[in-house]
């Protein structure tokens, strides 16, 4: 028979959400929540649910996970795979895809508040379940908390999160201090002359302009960054023209730029809006570049001291050879904006929810790195056990090792 939590996911894989178009998804939690004991506070932050359990004298502890899904089309072949449509923030109707596993952050925050409120009698404090939209646009964080989160639950002591990964499935890991890198987006305008094909010397290709801007912003990190610090200077997206014999008026870029420490942060960025102006100069566009920031998450800290009680804690419930230090992680996460607000210690893992065979063949393989869908491919399918499992245990554990 199949578990209900695993029913659960199911059914939020196969419908997931835009980021603050949550709808279904903060319902579902809202009356889980409800069904659990929970006082439920909805619509925080537009589409944000939390729940508080008061249990006693003690500290209070909040778990918390983003709701989410991506424009992608999935391809995983699954028989709950998402066949969903959205609108995104250009009013453009795209397909939706749980292809950062959100669906799994939710599920088992889900479990492990049902499994914490039947245990209530062995554990005392407060128990925060934050499930927070939009963290894949970015803002979601601070939206909860100008919205007044804190004014509607309890200030935490700490926070806790995971987030599922490619890593084999029944293994946790946290990096104590800079765990994930800040990250900074913004679109680009590149303005051109458009004109018929035919006849190139009487426009301003802003398609040619585009492509020597993508190709020269890859030396940004090769040439500008000193080789002990890191940088991603990725061109996610690229957009220009209608036809092939048309030569179009503009092109527009999507970038994303993760750095680990201010001064890379600074000088990447700072390269980066020089070679976006030189190259329009240099192809005589009419106008400047437009550049919008569309993004902005600062670097994950996990604090040293919360970080060692809860690998301890794992190490005690999973065993030494499931729980391991990942490093630093170029991927980027907003939970921190939460612990900040708060004035509380943060600690934020990896769950892995890789096919653990398929994991190990590929390591020894050495082709972890292509054979292996990662986070935001539309291939990425975590397994649903030991993942759900193991995260629903990994959030309870984590909160056990603070509450009285």
């Amino acid at each position: 028979m199949t578990h209900p939590l695993e029913e659960l996911y199911k059914d939020l894989h196969a419908h997931p959400e835009l980021a603050f178009h949550e709808t279904r998804t903060a319902g579902i939690v809202a009356e889980w929540l409800r069904r659990s004991g929970l006082d439920v506070t909805t619509g925080i932050g537009v589409t944000g649910v939390a729940g508080v359990l008061r249990n006693g004298e003690g500290p209070t502890v909040l778990l918390r996970a983003d709701m989410d899904a991506l424009p992608v089309r999935e391809e995983t072949g699954l028989e709950y795979a998402s066949e969903a449509f959205g609108v995104d923030v250009d009013g453009e109707r795209v397909p939706v895809m749980h292809a950062c596993g959100h669906d799994v952050h939710v599920t088992c925050l889900l479990g492990a508040v049902e499994r914490l409120t039947l245990e209530r009698d062995t554990w005392s404090g407060t128990l925060v379940a934050v499930f927070q939209p939009g963290e894949e646009r970015g803002g979601g964080a601070e939206r909860m908390i100008e919205d007044g989160l804190y004014e509607k639950v309890p200030r935490p002591d700490v926070v806790l999160g995971q987030h599922v990964s490619p890593h084999p499935a029944g293994m946790l890991g946290a990096h104590a201090g800079p765990a994930f890198a800040a990250t900074d987006a913004f679109s680009v305008r590149l303005v051109g002359r458009g004109g018929h094909g035919s006849r190139p010397e009487t426009t301003v290709d802003p398609v040619v302009m585009a492509a020597a801007t993508v190709m020269r912003l890859q030396g940004v990190v090769s040439r500008e960054v000193a080789g002990g610090d890191s940088a991603v200077v990725t061109v996610g997206s690229l957009h220009a023209g209608t036809k092939e014999n048309i030569i179009p008026g503009e092109a527009t870029l999507g970038i994303s730029v993760r750095s680990y420490t201010e001064a890379v942060r600074e000088r990447v960025l700072s390269a980066a809006t020089r070679i976006i102006h030189a190259e329009a100069e240099a192809s005589g566009a009419p106008d400047p570049p437009r550049i919008e920031p569309t993004e902005s998450y600062p670097v994950l800290v996990n604090d040293a001291e919360a970080t060692a009680r809860v690998m301890r804690a794992f190490r005690e419930r999973f065993g030494e050879a499931a729980v391991l230090d990942p490093g630093p992680v170029t991927g980027s996460e907003d939970v921190g904006n939460l612990a900040t607000a708060a004035g509380a210690p943060l600690v934020y893992w990896l769950l892995g929810g890789g096919d653990p065979p398929t994991v190990f063949a590929a390591m020894e393989s050495g082709t972890i790195d292509t054979a292996l869908p990662s986070n935001h491919s539309p291939l990425f399918a975590p397994v649903l056990q030991p993942t759900l499992s193991t995260g629903v245990d990994a959030l309870v554990t984590a909160a056990r090792a603070f509450l009285a």
